[in-house]
């Protein structure tokens, strides 16, 4: 076992075991991911031949590694084991272990986790990082903690893979912000009650329209109701969030075309919580929004960002260089992760 820890023994000495580990593990990874799942999707995913995959599987199906319905394949309790005391070899061998340090010294945070893939190449890889959001989640969990949780696909990724445990069904979780736009399933209020729902817990919702004019904003503010949730704000323990794309966020918010050409001359690149950020990391733009605030997210404890993808690297680095709060965790792919040390 120290032999496989060691990327450089295994790649010169033993170069076929390298290979061999890292295929088996990464169809056992996407079972577990995305699983049931069938053979075709598997091919088509993760681009290997159907004999290799044929071939591959038989072993899974021997070893007890997975078992196949007609539903599809499924990972056995046996197969999470193996892929949990495999996990730090497979980062090993891929180099993704080093690239997570190397990426955490650049961004300038606490940690990073890198999944293999692309997520802008295949959508299955959103389910990898959901799960070890989900993971490192229930890691850090205390008895009674307070949860923020913004929207976006990817953080809708992490109930999949939640359930009630002694730490996380004392939880509390909050929408850290308010309605955005028309997709109500990709929203921070629908997704607090998934996240409590699979974890057994309690949560809060704001149902209120994210983007205010100033007077309404002062307005709803002191509503007993709006107050009692905006002050949970100074509290918070946990902040699980996702970084998008200036354009993307523009659009989704129904912004006028005025903003988005504002956003267009000031080169914005990235969003996070209402602010949108240029290449060298500095905020041109925010929204009077109804929801946490940077400065609330940089007082609590732990803060998990869930993104990932080529086209989201410049976003990800954007908010990273506006003075990240450096007890953040980054959960990202392979994608985003060369991208941003290439450049």
């Amino acid at each position: 076992m120290k032999l496989l820890k060691n990327q450089t023994a295994v790649n010169v000495l033993i170069p076929e075991l390298s290979a061999v580990i890292q295929q088996r593990y990464r169809i056992l990874q996407m079972i577990a991911a995305a699983g049931p799942i069938g053979r075709r999707s598997l091919i088509d995913t993760l681009h290997l031949s159907e004999r290799t995959v044929r071939n591959e599987i038989t072993v899974l199906n021997d070893q007890k590694l997975i078992e196949t319905t007609q539903k599809g394949m499924s990972c056995t309790n046996k197969g999470y084991e193996v892929l949990e005391v495999l996990k730090e070899t497979f980062q090993e061998v891929t180099g993704l272990s080093s690239k997570e340090k190397e990426l955490a010294k650049v961004l300038g945070i606490q940690k990073v986790i890198i999944v293999p893939g692309d997520v802008n190449h295949d959508a299955s890889i959103q389910q990898l990082l959901g799960k070890e959001a989900s993971e490192y989640l229930s890691r850090i969990a205390t008895q009674d903690a307070t949860v923020a949780i913004t929207g976006g696909s990817t953080v809708a990724a992490l109930p999949n893979f939640l359930s009630p445990t002694k730490s996380l069904s004392t939880l509390t979780f909050v929408a850290a912000r308010g309605s955005l736009g028309n997709e109500m399933s990709l929203q921070a209020n629908t997704l607090v009650s998934q996240f409590a729902k699979q974890c057994g817990a309690h949560f809060h919702t704001l149902y209120l329209p994210e983007n205010l004019s100033k007077t309404a904003f002062s307005s709803v503010t002191q509503e007993p109701m709006i107050k009692e949730v905006l002050d949970l704000y100074d509290h918070i323990d946990i902040v699980i969030h996702g970084i998008g794309t200036a354009k993307d966020m523009a659009y989704r918010r129904d912004s006028s075309e005025a903003i988005i050409q504002l956003l267009n001359e000031k080169n914005a690149v990235g969003e996070a919580f209402g602010y949108y950020f240029d290449e060298s990391g500095e905020i041109v733009y925010r929204i009077n929004t109804i929801g946490i605030q940077l400065e609330q997210v940089k007082q609590s404890p732990h803060i998990i960002a869930v993104a990932g993808g080529t086209l989201k690297a410049k976003a990800i680095q954007a908010y990273f260089k506006s003075e990240p709060a450096k007890q953040t965790v980054l959960i990202t792919d392979e994608g985003a992760a060369n991208a941003i040390l290439e450049k």
